[in-house]
């Protein structure tokens, strides 16, 4: 991925968060078709340092388990709030016009070779810390244990696990750091008067910067 230095978001910390935040990832493999896309959760745990491990489930009617070449490293990629840009926010536009849109966006892009979890007690606790994680945040949250036991089992039966030991991590917070303190204002300014889906969080990166 192509990273301007003053885009590059260093923190491990931050990219940690933002994966929990955004667990829904595009997992990149190679096959004997070439380029495979699949977009599946993810479960981010912290060990082994430093980049940590993800763990995710795929139907096992899903070839990218049995097809994927295990030898080259998986790419994941998880996206995160993004906002179109119009040059009309920026105070410079009236000053010279010198100015074009552009897009601004969060995402992380980790790397490891993929290997394949086929077990039933893996597959039970990483389900219960997926499914516990994304519910955490309910007011009534639902469990894995909340479904008759038999029934889980027989869904469960019909995944295969993958692991993920993260080799590298990249991150890029294009948040309009290139541009003069007073048009990022105006950034933020005509992000909070927009309805577009994200804008008022693309507000607030780009007022508090990249964390």
């Amino acid at each position: 991925m192509y990273t301007p230095k003053h885009f590059e978001q260093q923190s491990i910390a931050a990219m940690h968060a933002h994966i929990r935040a955004y667990p829904l990832a595009t997992l990149v493999t190679l096959g004997a078709d070439g380029l495979c896309a699949n977009h599946i959760p993810m479960y981010l745990t912290e060990k082994p340092q430093p980049n940590g491990m993800l763990a995710g489930h795929v139907p096992r009617s899903n070839p990218v388990w049995r097809e994927t070449d295990k030898s080259v490293a998986a790419l994941v990629i998880f996206h995160g709030p993004n906002a179109y840009i119009t040059p009309s926010w920026y105070p410079e536009k009236k000053e010279t016009g010198r100015v074009v849109p552009t897009w601004n966006y969060t995402v992380v892009h980790a790397r490891g070779r993929m290997r394949i979890v086929d077990d039933a007690a893996w597959l039970k606790a990483h389900l219960e810390q997926l499914t516990d994680h994304q519910e955490a945040p309910l007011s009534h949250p639902w469990a894995v244990a909340d479904a008759p036991t038999d029934f889980t089992e027989k869904l469960s039966a019909a995944l295969v696990g993958i692991e993920i030991p993260i080799s590298s991590l990249v991150g890029k917070w294009k948040l309009s750091q290139n541009r003069p303190e007073q048009d990022k204002a105006g950034v933020v300014s005509g992000l909070l008067g927009v309805a577009a889906l994200g804008a008022a969080q693309m507000a607030a990166l780009v007022e508090h910067g990249t964390g």
